[in-house]
């Protein structure tokens, strides 16, 4: 079905041949990002001009406009800082665990392997609940008592799923490497230790951070849930200014697609990066 689309088919231009279900990310972020800036920008103002009632859409773009600094210094930074230490502790942990996979002891397997299935088929939301709900909210010593914020628990909340698909990368790369490559290192009087840290290892790396980049990105745009547990990031804080201008439904529109427009930006350049990688560390057969 996919098929009678054109704009899913590769045109004369710079596409590489890829599967039908990859070529409509290709044309995306092909097609110049001040084409996709524009669409949205006319997709937020066109709704605002249209459904404002009481409020024009001079008024909805003022009373917005004063919460802006709030949104991206309180709000959105907020949100990078939850995806940046998660995907650093999930990175360091799914390592660990991806090499457990591989590894020449079968209960060590077995326990990585488990663990990793675990996590990658849990959704975000219900861990992130579990999370929020079944650590303290506070640790008492015997002279004072330590408040945990949310948002750290929302950051392990999230270093959980992203441990478990780093450690499938690392399990993947390494299981990449040609059989061949290890014989011949074992024909020259390597140790399986040696061979793995210095022949196979160092290929790995080009092949893990697309991907890794990619889960990035993924994390990146799934930090707002965490506004459904109360934490104070951007959906939150939009959510509260609009209480503040007396929820107006006319504002919903410019706030929340602000946040769209935000997280785009963002994620955007990391998308093309990740395709420029992919390209240029491609597997040659």
């Amino acid at each position: 079905m996919l098929s009678n689309f054109s704009i899913l088919h590769p045109y004369n231009g710079k596409f590489y041949h890829t599967a039908d279900s990859t070529r409509f990310s290709y044309w995306l972020t092909n097609s110049g990002f001040k084409w996709c800036l524009a669409f949205m920008v006319l997709a937020v103002l066109y709704p605002i001009n249209a459904v404002a009632g009481n409020y024009t859409y001079t008024m909805a773009f003022q009373a917005f406009l004063k919460w802006v600094p709030l949104l991206v210094k309180k709000g959105f930074v907020l949100n990078i800082i939850i995806s940046f230490l998660a995907m650093m502790i999930g990175t360091a942990m799914g390592v660990i665990l991806g090499l457990g996979q591989v590894s020449v002891y079968k209960p060590l397997r077995i326990i990585s392997a488990s663990i990793t299935q675990l996590f990658r088929n849990i959704p975000w939301l219900v861990l992130l609940f579990i999370i929020m709900l079944t650590f303290p909210f506070e640790i008492e010593t015997a002279d004072k008592i330590y408040k945990i914020p949310d948002w750290t628990k929302a950051v392990f909340g999230f270093s959980l799923p992203v441990m478990a698909n780093i450690s499938e990368i690392v399990r993947g790369a390494i299981k990449s490497v040609p059989l061949g490559q290890w014989e011949a290192a074992e024909s020259l009087a390597f140790s399986r230790q040696k061979t793995f840290w210095q022949i196979i290892l160092p290929q790995c790396y080009k092949r893990m951070i697309p991907p890794w980049m990619n889960w990035y990105a993924i994390l990146s745009m799934a930090t707002p849930l965490v506004s459904l547990l109360g934490v104070e990031e951007i959906i939150t804080l939009s959510r509260q200014a609009m209480e503040a201008e007396n929820n107006n439904p006319e504002l919903l529109i410019p706030f929340y697609s602000f946040a769209l427009l935000i997280f785009f930006v963002y994620c955007y350049p990391i998308a093309r990066f990740t395709i420029a990688l992919e390209k240029r560390y491609a597997v040659k057969l």
